[in-house]
């Protein structure tokens, strides 16, 4: 039998999180204090330290669960329990993804005050652009890790720019032309 979630603690944490988030599109990161979090999200300082050690174990926190999001709409499971990548056949479901949370990016991304958020986007981008990589054909005469590199900024790059601008192109054209651009440099089969 798994776990009981208690929907107290559920609807806390959202709110010290949609509390946090809304503040961050408004100011720096280092100019939030615990006191903001909490009044706008309508609760005691006390609570969000209960949840959180501080307001950057409350940005990690909000960092990795949307990472991980990103990761998990690139994966599913089929029926014997394996991991299938989605990535293989296109990249709709990770643009969709931002679309769909775009104003947690376009905060992360503007906000001077938190360059740890991108970083660790480029990791998590290079990370899968390493596994994927063909390095036949043209890409044989280069470094992997080169590539590699240089693949996973211009992807990273291209999201930010997206983002930032207020999505000037469709999710659809977005992922079909990083696709190509990927496959034409065989990061992708």
């Amino acid at each position: 039998m798994g776990e009981k979630i208690d929907r107290r603690i559920v609807k806390t944490k959202e709110a010290i999180f949609q509390s946090f988030m809304s503040l961050i599109a408004k100011k720096n990161f280092e100019d939030i204090t615990i006191n903001e979090i909490a009044e706008q999200a309508n609760i005691n300082r006390g609570t969000v330290y209960f949840h959180y050690q501080d307001k950057y174990d409350l940005l990690n926190k909000c960092i990795e669960e949307n990472l991980n999001n990103i990761v998990s709409v690139t994966t599913t499971t089929d029926a014997d329990g394996e991991t299938i990548d989605l990535i293989q056949s296109s990249f709709l479901p990770v643009i969709q993804y931002f679309e769909k949370n775009h104003s947690f990016y376009a905060s992360m991304l503007s906000n001077k005050g938190i360059p740890v958020f991108r970083d660790r986007m480029l990791e998590l981008i290079t990370t899968h652009i390493k596994i994927h990589i063909n390095m036949d054909g043209d890409n044989q005469n280069y470094s992997k890790e080169f590539i590699t590199q240089f693949m996973a900024s211009a992807f990273v790059g291209v999201i930010e720019w997206w983002i930032l601008n207020n999505m000037p192109q469709s999710p659809e054209d977005v992922a079909e032309q990083l696709w190509g651009l990927l496959k034409r440099n065989q990061v992708i089969n």
